[in-house]
């Protein structure tokens, strides 16, 4: 039991330690929003991030079907 509480707080400490470098280096987490936008059959804007498509990339897509 004693082995699982130490386990248990070294994750604790180390997820903390991380949420707090996040938050000082004041940067935004970033990701793939535009991954699912090159899924054939889904369309529209990305609704967790606001980014509209880009239209170059939509043309393209438009003149190669």
């Amino acid at each position: 039991m004693n082995t699982f509480l130490i386990t248990f707080l070294v994750f604790l400490l180390v997820v903390t330690a991380m949420a707090v470098g996040v938050i000082f280096s004041n940067r935004k987490i970033k990701g793939s929003c535009g991954g699912l936008n090159n899924i054939d059959g889904l369309e529209g804007d990305c609704v967790l991030c606001n980014k509209k498509k880009c239209e170059k990339k939509q043309a393209l897509r438009d003149s190669q079907t």
